[in-house]
């Protein structure tokens, strides 16, 4: 376990990512929204805002305290947030009976659609540039979701317009989507590792507030949303 090495980056990279951050939430609130029944549609907006608006309050309150100030393999900030995250996601909503009304209710282009919201990736790009990330790790994260979140825009419409290869094109974009933010996931760890044992930059600057929200957040919310797409195009394919 070490003291985390310090790279500084500009006071504006924080707001503007403050002002961002909560775009995703209020994006995935309203899928759920779209989704729910009809009486229960703004019960639903408001529980999963509310339940993600908590989640960030007790990552703020964790960071404030100190807990990921120290670079410990596995990652600090995994243990306490990202892992809990995943299990909750995973083996909670996804068995949900609400879940699978809203899934069964949702199109394909409107899981896919939300997607855009992984523009905020250009964040790892910003932080490359300042010298505060990996150049390579920062390089690939970053242009990964910027691909994911331009190419959802086209995908969405082709599904939209019945292009007759458009479901192929959704599973594909779907495989790159996930590839990209499992790749970015155990890079980090990776990196977390390689920075302990020789003392090379990690992902330090990750574990700092107010972008302790990206791994805390990003990889267990983006995997959740590529499985429901997988889901969806399965229950499209026997029907």
């Amino acid at each position: 376990m070490n003291t985390p090495h310090l790279y500084f980056f500009p006071e504006w990279i924080s707001i503007l990512f403050l002002i961002a951050i909560p775009i995703p939430i209020v994006m995935i609130a309203f899928l759920a929204k779209k989704g729910a029944p009809e009486a229960q549609k703004h019960k639903i907006f408001y529980t999963v805002f509310g339940f993600y608006a908590l989640y960030f309050t007790y990552v703020t309150i964790c960071s404030f305290a100190g807990l990921f100030n120290r670079v410990f393999f596995p990652p600090i900030i995994l243990l306490y947030t990202t892992f809990p995250l995943k299990i909750f996601l995973f083996g909670f909503v996804l068995n949900l009976a609400i879940f699978k009304v809203i899934l069964n209710n949702l199109t394909l282009e409107n899981l896919v659609r939300v997607h855009i919201f992984r523009l905020i990736g250009v964040f790892f790009i910003i932080l490359a540039y300042y010298e505060t990330l990996p150049t390579f790790f920062a390089l690939i994260a970053g242009f990964g979701d910027m691909i994911s979140a331009v190419a959802s825009i086209f995908v969405a419409r082709a599904i939209k317009n019945n292009y007759i290869h458009a479901h192929k094109l959704t599973f594909w974009w779907n495989t790159f989507g996930l590839v990209d933010i499992l790749f970015t996931a155990i890079s980090a760890i990776v990196l977390t590792k390689i920075s302990i044992d020789t003392g090379s930059m990690g992902i330090d600057t990750l574990g700092r507030f107010p972008l302790c929200f990206i791994p805390a957040f990003a990889p267990p919310t983006i995997i959740f949303l590529h499985i429901c797409v997988y889901k969806k195009l399965k229950e499209i394919k026997k029907s």
